[in-house]
């Protein structure tokens, strides 16, 4: 039968403490003992970690926690510093595009300022410049298009010459008188075709000439059709006679005068014409001259 003494003023039942204190069972200490009131840390809630994490656990734990701390704040500046120089990295990418874009701008004519312009119509429609398809034979396609070959198939040559679109047959019947010194050695017709070739390689002359001076391929009389105003003031078309020089090494000489290269010459009515540095003159003639 328990004694009165182990029970106060309540009737609660009283422990015994480490220390050798009594204790009310609600937890709450007796006066005198060092022991804080509830919620509150004192030895014996150390004493209490200890026994639940074992010896040492209680500051292995808090390191670990001060460590976990310290690596989150740690990522966490990481993060804000990655992001600071991915922003550093975009600025400067786009300050070096605008600068090449300003010294591009400068550089360009209008006309093409206003064709690079952003969201501009022009984007959405092809280039105004764009090429069209040529369907005609280059390279060696070509050459072997214009390759002239003899009738025993042993020579061949590879024309340097190609008419214009605008080739048309004479109306008129041009010749070609020609003069060595004051003597005519011959008179020739040149109103059958529209194009004849003067030169030494006579495979492909149609006006062959024999003085060492002139090109194989030396020069071409061309009828080309040309538009020309009436005196209504509208436009006619008119077959007319040109010469062009095909690069050749002495040169073309129209009334003594040396004509350019690879363009077209308009020859008219008693013009005198010497190929090299032949003493031939070939006079321009037509059946209408008196």
């Amino acid at each position: 039968m328990p004694h009165d003494s182990d029970y106060d003023d309540y009737s609660k039942p009283r422990l015994t403490t480490h220390d050798g204190s009594d204790s009310i069972r609600d937890g709450s200490k007796a006066s005198g003992t060092g022991y804080s009131r509830r919620g509150d840390r004192g030895p014996g809630y150390r004493r209490s970690e200890e026994s639940r994490y074992g010896y040492g656990e209680v500051e292995r734990e808090r390191e670990r926690r001060r460590d976990r701390e310290r690596y989150d704040r740690d990522g966490e500046r990481h993060d804000r510093n990655r992001e600071r120089e991915r922003d550093r990295r975009d600025r400067d990418r786009d300050r070096n595009y605008d600068s090449q874009r300003s010294s591009q701008r400068r550089s360009e004519s209008p006309r093409s300022r206003r064709s690079s312009r952003p969201y501009s119509r022009s984007r959405s429609r092809s280039p105004s410049n764009k090429g069209k398809p040529n369907f005609g034979a280059s390279g060696l396609l070509a050459a072997e298009t214009n390759t002239v070959k003899s009738i025993d198939g042993k020579n061949s040559t590879v024309l340097k010459y190609n008419e214009p679109p605008e080739a048309r047959k004479p109306v008129l019947g041009w010749r070609l008188y020609v003069f060595k010194g004051e003597e005519q050695v011959e008179l020739l017709h040149i109103q059958r075709q529209s194009a004849y070739l003067i030169g030494r390689d006579r495979l492909v002359a149609d006006i062959p000439i024999e003085h060492p001076s002139c090109s194989k391929q030396h020069a071409v009389i061309q009828y080309r059709l040309v538009q020309e105003k009436d005196e209504f003031g509208g436009s006619k078309g008119v077959v007319k006679p040109f010469i062009i020089d095909l690069e050749s090494t002495n040169g073309t000489h129209v009334n003594d005068d040396k004509i350019p290269a690879s363009r077209y010459y308009e020859l008219k009515l008693n013009d005198v014409i010497k190929f090299g540095t032949s003493n031939r003159e070939y006079v321009l003639l037509h059946d209408d001259a008196s």
